[in-house]
């Protein structure tokens, strides 16, 4: 915690209130072919599964998370520097990384990376962007297939147990609902608010 908190100090400066982090993939015959996330320097952002999606779902990660990502981009050298590795590897789709702030636009395409600190930049977009595919799923769960919810909420409590979530927070408010929710099932309430009490508290669920 006290490191991520230097990070913030350090970066505050030399980052405008502008400066984000795009992140888009490209990948044919996958579950979704496209998206396309983006975050700020406060950690706001958004994610689209369609270039000419009108209603993306927002983002919102915590000061942490947002110190981390834009620490591994200024270890990368905001991107201006290419990823590619050139291994011949399966193809895994075409991900792209940009950085804005301002006038500064640095931008770099790629299969695969080697580059230690881009894998990580890659695992954390991947999981911003699993934790934002739950949440729309648990959302419409909840309101059109109330017999599939207590499935949706065991993928959620498993992808945080395997530490896959980004921005977990933002699950808080449909949990909160479900758990409120006095027609849904005891089981599926009880496990809701089980989930929303470990996010909040930072740690396991309880069995």
């Amino acid at each position: 915690m006290r490191r991520l908190l230097v990070v913030l100090a350090l970066a505050a400066p030399l980052l405008s209130a502008q400066a984000r982090i795009d992140f888009i993939k490209k990948f044919p015959g996958s579950t979704p072919p496209y998206l396309h996330l983006w975050v700020d320097a406060a950690g706001k952002g958004e994610y689209r599964e369609s270039p000419d999606d009108d209603q993306p779902f927002p983002l919102r990660l915590s000061s942490e998370e947002t110190a981390a990502v834009f620490d591994l981009a200024r270890r990368l050298g905001n991107f201006a520097t290419p990823l590619e590795s050139g291994l011949k590897v399966a193809f895994t789709g075409e991900k792209t990384l940009r950085f804005t702030d301002g006038e500064t636009r640095h931008e770099t395409t790629f299969n695969y990376t080697a580059n230690p600190d881009g894998q990580k930049m890659l695992d954390w977009m991947e999981r911003i962007a699993e934790t934002a595919r739950h949440a729309i799923h648990l959302e419409r769960t909840a309101q059109f297939d109330r017999l599939g919810l207590d499935r949706a909420l065991l993928e959620v409590q498993y992808a945080y147990e395997q530490k896959r979530l980004a921005g977990a927070g933002q699950l808080l408010p449909i949990l909160d609902r479900i758990a409120r929710n006095k027609s849904a099932f005891n089981r599926v309430r009880e496990r809701a608010a089980t989930l929303a009490e470990a996010i909040r508290s930072g740690k396991p669920p309880s069995p």
